[in-house]
């Protein structure tokens, strides 16, 4: 029976499945009663509250509805026309149907209330019964309902964050544990097992002692068993756990130590009646930081050494050379520093590439360890340098001896993949305390000596000596002196002329750097070139000397003479610039002068530091119309099968080879070789250095025949080299094929013709 339909029992309900609660949460209970009087009253009784109200007037309808719906409260009557209430509660009992029931009878018997209360019944109410007393027995037992489904719902989140907590405690990369107020664990979790080694079953109950290193047991005591809270708790203590190696468990690291990070806190029940907090167990977090102490141990030496060759590098240097002088000053003896650079170098480098370059430092850093006492030390102080600290001398003969045995170890060659490579070192020695007591003047002393040493030939030994520091003081004015002389114009370009021995006419000349120094006069390049090149003077220089060429050419072709062509020599680092191009077709634009009046001479090793990049570069200038030509041929390391790629016009010969000519009857098979290459290339050839008839007659005998050297000229300005062209009369009738070969060189040394930067 339907009394309202506009009441909840207007819902649909699957035939299958009862309808849960409404959306709202307002209870929804069943009215059982076969008197429509009573039903209707006790419907309005209970309308005006937020209830879901259903009703049912027998048996069949109430079972009807249960099976529709779920309700939170069935109000039911015991005697209906078709079952007794005893037995719609049989059927709620034997569907395990959810909701409450309470009994309304108008039974006086003890036995009905008897049976309701045993079906599970909230409660019997005996008819006629108060308003007050149905609504307060509806109203408790619908309390009764929510706190039981809030203690349900609670006790639910509280297990699913149990197994959220176990998970994420048991998934942890770190270890997690309690202990007692005993220091025992009362719990651990699974990474144990694959850090340690050890199962959870084999701690528990066990003191935390039985997994610290020994020697770490004493800080242990204060962290791993942590009494204190907020942030007087330990916090990142590093401890060493025990492993357990035998155990045939699987782990993820096999080491018999761990390094761990622990950080552990009090765990206490607070006592209200002594306002105090009884500590009962520990709580902690202990992270594998193993790998990470390994890359600090890591990173710590590579701070202090040289990655190359595993030598302490400068810093550490410094640090144990401080310690060496402290110990000396203390038992009043001697030491003596070394510094070491390694001769030719470069040379290797650049020929055979940075790979092999750095393969020999490895090598000889080897040989120099083999030959030191214990307790020295070598280091790399960077590039192709190495310094030696040597403690407790008992005099200089000591230092003498290790420095012997570096150069003696360093002349045996060295095998590079096949390469077969000869150096040797220059060595500066500066001894303790005569030479300097701090570290600093020690290896400043030490690096002076062995300047010295390079200034003298190099391979060999040098002490320190204060006749060497005035000599140092006049390099830095040279270079500041070079440097002013760029901004006040003092260079300038001499020439030397070239001669035809056929006609013994001046058919060209080579260009000479010369530095009007304004204390010490005229300088030739020998005396600050490489001044030049050690402090990075050699790319200002090298513009100013293609301006100074264009501006000369100017002059010359101003006088009316026929067309010349001037020769520029590049150093590696002059061509490695990527502006030269630019600059050369500047320089020529800016001046007006034709590019088949420029030549560009170039040393043979640049023909193989970078052949790929040298030859696009050349080949860009050759399509600006300069040409190109090698100076000081045969005295590099070049390889043949580059030579006819490169695009080469002329070769001259270098006069460290002319010098060897002594009889014009004699075989010198290097000098034959090269005239032989350049005639087979088609290539014009130049001697350079010729100073004798002898020299000059084999050179034209076997087939050269241009020439330069005090045999003929000496090197003169360009005012005084065009009045020697005009006393023979060639400045106006100078033949167009006739050569002006400017190169800034060395007088004295003609193998350093070139600017090299």
């Amino acid at each position: 029976m339907n009394l309202n339909p506009a009441s909840p029992t207007a819902v649909t309900a699957d035939d299958h499945a009862p309808v849960a609660l409404s959306t709202d949460n307002c209870p929804r209970i069943l009215l059982v009663d076969d008197e429509p009087r009573l039903l209707s009253s006790l419907y309005e009784l209970l309308r005006d509250r937020d209830y879901h109200l259903v009703t049912a007037t027998c048996g069949s309808e109430a079972l009807a509805q249960l099976t529709k719906l779920k309700f939170d409260l069935i109000l039911l009557d015991l005697r209906l026309p078709d079952m007794s209430g005893h037995e719609i509660m049989d059927f709620i009992n034997a569907k395990e149907i959810d909701g409450d029931v309470i009994v309304m009878s108008g039974d006086v018997g003890i036995e009905a209330a008897i049976g309701a209360l045993k079906r599970g019944a909230y409660d019997y109410l005996r008819k006629p019964y108060s308003r007050e007393e149905l609504l307060k027995t509806v109203e408790n037992a619908l309390q009764k309902r929510r706190l039981a489904i809030d203690n349900e719902r609670i006790a639910s989140k509280l297990e699913n964050s149990e197994k959220m907590y176990r998970y994420l405690v048991d998934s942890s990369p770190d270890i997690i544990y309690t202990l007692n107020h005993e220091g025992k664990f009362t719990f651990v979790n699974d990474r144990v097992q694959q850090l340690l080694g050890f199962t959870r079953e084999e701690l528990i109950g066990r003191h935390y002692s039985v997994l610290v290193h020994d020697e770490d047991q004493e800080r242990a005591r204060y962290a791993f068993n942590e009494r204190r809270v907020d942030e007087r708790a330990s916090r990142n203590v590093e401890l060493r756990l025990k492993c357990n190696t035998g155990s045939g468990i699987e782990r993820t690291f096999n080491n018999t130590l761990m390094t761990i990070s622990l950080n552990a806190i009090g765990m206490h029940i607070p006592d209200h009646e002594v306002k105090k907090h009884e500590f009962f167990g520990t709580y902690g977090v202990a992270r594998d930081i193993t790998d990470r102490k390994r890359a600090e141990e890591v990173i710590s030496y590579q701070a202090y050494h040289d990655i190359l060759t595993d030598l302490p590098n400068r810093m550490l240097f410094k640090d144990r050379l401080g310690l060496a002088v402290i110990q000396a000053k203390r038992k009043l003896t001697e030491l003596a520093v070394m510094f070491v650079d390694l001769d030719r170098f470069k040379l290797v480098n650049d020929t055979l590439g940075h790979v092999k370059g750095d393969e020999l430092l490895q090598q000889v850093a080897t040989r120099l360890k083999d030959c030191l006492r214990r307790g020295d030390t070598l280091a790399r102080q960077g590039g192709d340098e190495f310094t030696i600290v040597l403690p407790e001398l008992r005099d200089r003969q000591d230092a003498k001896a290790i420095a012997d045995k570096f150069l003696e170890s360093l002349h045996k060659p060295f095998d590079l993949d096949g390469h077969e490579v000869h150096i040797s070192a220059s060595i500066g020695i500066a001894i303790y305390p005569g030479d300097g007591e701090t570290i600093d003047e020690l290896l400043r002393h030490a690096d002076i000596a062995m300047y010295q040493v390079k200034a003298l030939g190099k391979n060999g030994h040098s002490f320190y000596h204060n006749s060497m520091l005035d000599v140092s003081h006049q390099k830095i004015a040279l270079e500041q002196s070079l440097r002013k002389a760029l901004e006040l114009n003092e260079l300038e370009m001499y020439y030397q002329p070239q001669v035809d021995v056929a006609s013994g006419r001046i058919i060209g000349a080579e260009g000479l750097m010369r530095w009007n120094h304004p204390q010490r006069g005229l300088l030739s390049a020998g005396e600050f070139l490489p001044f030049a090149e050690e402090n990075g003077l050699m790319l200002p220089i090298s513009d100013w000397m293609l301006g100074a060429l264009c501006r000369d050419l100017l002059q010359w072709n101003a006088a009316g003479g026929e067309a010349i062509r001037l020769s520029l020599n590049l150093s590696p680092q002059y061509l490695d610039r990527g502006d030269f191009f630019e600059k050369m077709r500047g320089a020529l634009t800016r001046y007006g002068i034709s590019p088949a009046q420029i030549e560009v001479e170039i040393t043979e090793n640049i023909c193989i530091r970078n052949p790929q990049y040298a030859i696009e570069q050349l080949n860009k200038l050759c399509q600006l119309g300069v040409s190109v030509a090698i100076d000081d041929f045969g005295t590099g390391y070049s390889s043949l099968s580059y030579l006819h790629r490169f695009p080469i016009h002329t070769i001259k010969i270098d006069q460290s080879f002319v010098k060897e000519i002594h009889d014009e009857n004699g075989h010198y098979p290097v000098i034959l070789a090269i005239i032989s290459i350049a005639r087979g290339l088609g290539l014009h050839l130049v001697a350079e250095g010729v100073e004798t008839e002898v020299q000059a007659r084999y050179l034209q005998a076997n087939g050269c025949t241009t020439m330069q050297g005090y045999l003929y000229h000496r090197p003169i300005s360009l005012a005084s080299f065009m009045d020697v062209l005009q006393d023979q009369g060639r400045l106006t009738a100078m033949p167009s094929a006739h050569v002006l070969h400017v190169v800034p060189n060395l007088d004295t040394q003609p193998a350093m013709v070139a600017i090299q930067a």
